[in-house]
């Protein structure tokens, strides 16, 4: 009952306070007014919201992508019954469980043009090596991406690992006794498998790049510009920096929708299958 009513109250009350105070002409205080939906109207017409909102999507794709592809291929590894296991699944799993703040400083630190990975190839002698992503206005996002890759590739093997560990060993023999291929038996067997497993992961990067803040304030700080400018740093400099909390309560309402236009079909999925299990099972 306790968590029950701060749910209901401290989460639920918040949120709906949200949508209503996106609904007025509120700035440093919040207003009784109602305006409509004339902050959306407002929000939409910011280049800076827009161009924050195509870096989200940028750096959705590359790093949902890439992590699930490294993460899967870090399962497969890891499945072979390799030696050291234990100390490998720790290895790789180890960077998530660091803050992304001091991820994001000490990848500042390796892609920094004039102190990193640039210099340090350059006093070997390779003068003409060029890597300033990080000072790039068109490369900028793919090294936030990278970090939060190298962050979230572990997390991702360990759950597909799971999945990996349920398939029947049996369907092994006998792909082995039929001579199939081992890539197409992950591609047409273990794979749908483990869709559940892969279905998890999608949807937990999905929601850290809905809320992707820390390694953008900290490698970055939204530059150069706002090339890298992201819709949670958006809403936070708008909330405190310049007091204006009409326009980023807008901004926070259209972030949740968004997410709760992926989590209410994947929501729905599980709890269908679930019943469709019990009905099965009765």
């Amino acid at each position: 009952l306790p968590m029950s009513l701060a749910v209901l109250f401290c989460y639920v009350g918040t949120v709906l306070w949200s949508i209503r105070i996106s609904t007025t002409s509120s700035r440093t205080f919040p207003a009784n007014d109602f305006v409509g939906l004339a902050q959306y109207e407002r929000l939409f017409a910011s280049e800076r919201w827009i161009v924050s909102l195509q870096n989200m999507v940028l750096f959705g794709v590359v790093f949902m992508s890439a992590t699930l592809l490294i993460g899967f291929l870090l399962a497969v590894f890891i499945d072979q019954k390799v030696r050291a296991e234990s100390v490998l699944r720790t290895v790789f799993l180890y960077p998530y469980a660091m803050s992304f703040v001091a991820t994001g400083l000490v990848w500042q630190w390796v892609l920094n043009p004039t102190l990193g990975l640039q210099s340090a190839v350059r006093r070997m002698g390779f003068e003409s090596f060029t890597f300033d992503w990080i000072v790039s206005q068109d490369m900028v996002m793919y090294t936030v991406a990278m970090a939060a890759i190298w962050q979230a590739s572990g997390l991702v093997m360990a759950l597909l690992l799971a999945g990996l560990r349920g398939v029947d060993e049996e369907i092994w023999k006998a792909t082995r006794i039929d001579g199939i291929p081992r890539w197409r038996v992950y591609l047409s067997i273990v794979l749908p498998m483990i869709a559940p497993s892969f279905a998890t992961a999608a949807v937990l990067l999905f929601l850290s790049v809905v809320k992707v803040y820390d390694a953008v304030v900290a490698m970055t700080g939204g530059g150069p510009g706002t090339a890298s400018e992201v819709p949670a740093k958006f809403i936070l400099d708008y909330l405190f920096g310049r007091s204006n909390i009409g326009l980023a309560s807008a901004a926070s309402t259209v972030l949740l929708l968004t997410a709760m236009a992926v989590l209410a079909p994947w929501m729905y999925a599980r709890m269908r299958n679930e019943r469709l299990g019990n009905g099965r099972a009765a």
